[in-house]
């Protein structure tokens, strides 16, 4: 090595540039004049093969621990990725998450959409050769059977860690479902007219058996998604939006297609099934992706800090549940109520709206798909796609267009509403198909997109390391939404056949 060396004390102050230390404890500096070596760019302790490598001084003056100092438990990988954030290249993490959205509500949309399987083929006085009550309830039995579990388990989930962590839980809620459509679809290959009876409790019990793992599953991909960046959350009620329209439009291809109502359905149910399997394989991709082995990176090195600060606080790791839903309980009650409009009207409202011109473009036969099903889950995803792209209005206004979409209930009860074994008495004052398209479109596009702002903006509202944890309560939010929007649904008939209001 060029250059001359002098010995000074090992008491020597810090502005010393130090090399090497001998071992009899002093420091040896580079003497005046000789090669010069930048203070801030890198600094070697050498004694007795003991004392470990470190960074400059200017690395060490930023206060972090000697641990992360000296990198202990810090993977090349991690350096890598703080040294190089990556990109979602492709946005493929995005699209991963619009496909856990599609699964989210894969089996609810499934099921409801299925109605003229349940109703007019396994369950009708033609297949069975009797008259039961089952066909005619099957759809507020469905209702009651999908959502209870589906909202006490949401609920729960904030609190318990059903099967360990978020993993586990959506791995083993993703897998109890694939098996409840097997089941699904081996019913729907065998003959049950001999015992209807027995298909309906099987169908139930299957229902909540699959709601239960499903209310497991939504709220965990919510915390999941909660890690990553804003837009990450509304790709998860993008693709809850699409599910309906991918039933939807497989549904219209199942009335167009098959021959009979068993083979739809078969088709229909497996197509759910490798959905689910989907969601499943790509889950475990997931720690593949660099972007995503990032923010994870960041997000827990966010909650070690913090739970650092608070052990020397004394402070117990338990969330501060209560704090955290008073912190993002408004936009708690927006997802609330945005969902409970949405469910008072479709699909209970929307699906008894009849044609009023047969002359429509749109025959009797497809009207209900198209109209209702078709009609409201298209344009939700379109809702949701704007709120990717715009977010107005902000968090404190958003309150007002939530609240207002109250007066969609009356004016879906203005249009030609009849529900079944009910004598309607309101007049219908919207008699005409192409203002009862308008305002269905209105009501979709405002679901998906306010929906969409209020759980994009729910775990924004509290401090990062809860983040995941308001997630959970923004789809227990959700899921209360639809359950009570389910219940007020079943008013509805009674609102239209003992109201009227006089005319002008």
């Amino acid at each position: 090595m060029a250059g001359s060396y002098t010995k000074k004390e090992f008491g020597v102050g810090s502005e010393e540039q130090t090399l090497l230390k001998d071992s009899n404890g002093t420091r040896i500096v580079p003497a005046k004049g000789s090669v010069k070596a930048s203070y801030s760019t890198f600094r070697v302790h050498v004694s007795n093969g003991t004392e470990p490598v470190r960074l400059s001084p200017g690395w060490e003056g930023t206060g972090r621990p000697d641990d992360e100092l000296n990198f202990k438990g810090v993977t090349m990988d991690q350096a890598d990725l703080e040294l190089n954030p990556p990109r979602d290249r492709l946005n493929v993490v995005f699209c991963i998450m619009v496909l856990h959205g599609i699964g989210a509500l894969m089996p609810w949309n499934m099921f409801i959409t299925a109605k003229d399987y349940f109703v007019h083929y396994k369950l009708s006085e033609e297949y069975t050769g009797i008259v039961t009550n089952y066909a005619t309830n099957f759809l507020a039995w469905l209702g009651f059977a999908a959502q209870i579990p589906n909202l006490l388990f949401n609920w729960l989930n904030v609190f318990v860690q059903f099967g360990g962590n978020l993993t586990t839980r959506i791995v083993w809620g993703i897998f109890v479902q694939v098996l409840v459509f097997v089941c699904t679809v081996i019913l729907a290959m065998t003959d049950s007219s001999g015992w209807p009876g027995i298909f309906f409790w099987i169908t139930m019990a299957s229902v909540i058996v699959l709601n239960t793992a499903n209310g497991i599953y939504q709220n965990s991909v919510f915390g999941m998604v909660a890690k990553l960046p804003t837009k990450y959350t509304g790709a998860i009620v993008l693709g809850t939006n699409i599910s309906g329209t991918f039933t939807a439009l497989i549904n219209l291809l199942a009335q167009y297609m098959a021959p009979n109502a068993r083979t739809a359905a078969i088709y229909y149910f497996i197509t759910a099934l490798f959905v689910l399997l989907a969601c499943f394989d790509t889950y475990f991709a997931l720690p593949i992706n660099r972007f995503y082995r990032y923010r994870e990176l960041l997000y827990q090195k966010g909650v070690n800090k913090r739970q650092l600060e608070n052990s020397a606080r004394g402070k117990n790791d338990t969330p501060p549940y209560w704090k955290i839903f008073c912190q993002c309980f408004p936009q708690c009650f927006n997802t609330f109520l945005v969902f409970f409009v949405t469910l008072a009207l479709f699909p209970a409202v929307q699906s008894d709206i009849q044609i009023s011109d047969p002359d429509f473009i749109v025959t009797p036969k497809y009207y209900t798909t198209i109209m209702c099903f078709l009609t409201f889950n298209t344009t939700a995803l379109i809702g949701s796609s704007i709120a990717s792209l715009v977010q107005w209005p902000s968090k404190k206004y958003l309150v007002i267009p939530v609240v207002l979409r109250i007066l969609y209930i009356p004016l879906f009860l203005l249009c030609n509403y009849q529900p079944s074994h009910t004598t309607r008495i309101l007049p219908v004052y919207i008699n005409n198909d192409w203002v009862y398209f308008v305002i269905a479109v209105t009501m979709g596009i405002s679901s998906g997109y306010f929906s969409s702002l209020s759980m994009m903006y729910c775990p924004r509202t509290v401090d990062s390391q809860y983040a995941a944890t308001a997630g959970m309560f923004g789809a227990a939010s959700l899921i209360t939404g639809i359950f009570t929007g389910l219940l007020f649904s079943m008013v509805m008939p009674t609102l239209v056949a003992h109201v009227t209001f006089p005319m002008s």
